[in-house]
């Protein structure tokens, strides 16, 4: 795939996700083989208006590289001058939010809401292009509804804006992520685009990110939900990609591990307070499906002081091994297959 002067061949990547792509789950997803990071989404207007936590959100440091800043607005004149903004932090490249479905965005014209207005859509992708001197790309969805599903007029319209990438996540506004992505208009898409197509939605395992690649043969694809509480997905994609053969096995104490280590980034980056507050969120997808978890989650989302979480951590940890003494702990990635099953079977 080739962006710009980036060249990376079958790139896996860290999907955009607010509140949980920040500098401290990058950092570790990097670690484990995401080929490109993407922040958290950012608001052009508050961009505009110089907000700290907005501009916080841009900070990426040399390691993440190469690492994307993903900007959403619903006018041209909002998104130009945001976008000048987010390039003088230096990201590889800029993406335009065009497939954001939450009301907080869709709901102000933004984001899933230009799939309904995709003149409007290829007129604010041509101002941020115009506006900057690194490459730009978009994310977005296959359309508003099931009855409007658009994505194969509004790819051409974004390239003669000169938009140099589309990742494009299986389903539409109106979905939000329930049901199944469809791969198909991925894969109708990558047949009529002139630029790299990069595929998103319902990646949960090495097996989906195989079959992504050979239903749609898209150049890219982007790992999203599938992260979370997961970043050790993008080290097994890439040995399943390789190999055919996923060699890393994931077990509780690596889980518990890398709880540990994202919060002690997170108090790092963010400081006690927010560090250990924001870190709340994550708890549940990292200790899922391990036994009587409910009751240790309840404890770690009451917990102020991060030192305290990190014990009650390491106290469930020597719980988890009499578990699995007593074989009650199943293998998480055989947990991953199951749930990408169910979904397939769906």
């Amino acid at each position: 795939m080739i962006i710009g002067d980036l060249h990376i061949e079958r790139p896996v990547i860290l999907a955009p996700m607010e509140d949980v792509t920040d500098r401290s789950f990058r950092k570790i997803c990097k670690r484990f083989g995401a080929d490109i990071v993407y922040t958290e989404f950012i608001s052009a207007e508050a961009l505009r208006r110089g907000v700290e936590k907005t501009v916080q959100k841009m900070l990426f440091e040399d390691y993440e590289r190469p690492a994307v800043i993903q900007i959403f607005g619903n006018t041209e004149e909002a998104m130009a001058e945001a976008a000048v903004i987010a390039a003088s932090y230096r990201p590889d490249y800029l993406d335009i939010n065009f497939g954001c479905p939450a009301k907080k965005v869709a709901g102000k014209g933004a984001g899933a809401a230009l799939l309904r207005e995709p003149e409007k859509m290829a007129r604010i992708a041509a101002s941020v292009v115009n506006a900057v001197s690194v490459p730009v790309t978009v994310k977005t969805r296959i359309g508003w509804d099931r009855e409007s599903i658009n994505i194969l007029d509004i790819v051409p319209r974004l390239e003669d804006a000169g938009i140099q990438a589309i990742a494009v996540h299986g389903r539409t506004r109106s979905e939000m992520y329930k049901g199944t992505a469809d791969w198909d208009w991925i894969a109708r898409v990558k047949e009529r685009a002139r630029i790299p197509v990069i595929a998103n939605g319902d990646i949960w395992s090495p097996d989906d990110a195989k079959a992504m690649f050979e239903h749609t043969a898209a150049d890219g694809i982007m790992i999203g939900r599938g992260a979370i509480g997961n970043p050790f997905i993008f080290k097994q994609v890439k040995e399943m990609l390789k190999t055919g053969v996923v060699a890393t096995k994931v077990d509780f104490r690596d889980r518990i591990a890398v709880a540990i280590e994202h919060l002690s980034l997170s108090v790092k980056n963010k400081g006690e307070k927010y560090g250990t507050l924001e870190m709340r969120r994550h708890y549940a997808t990292y200790l899922k499906g391990l036994p009587r978890v409910s009751r240790v989650r309840d404890k770690l989302v009451r917990e102020d002081n991060w030192l305290h979480v990190i014990e009650i951590l390491r106290d469930y940890e020597a719980e988890c091994e009499q578990y699995a003494r007593e074989g009650k702990i199943r293998e998480y990635a055989e947990y991953l297959n199951d749930h990408s099953r169910r979904l397939i079977l769906k």
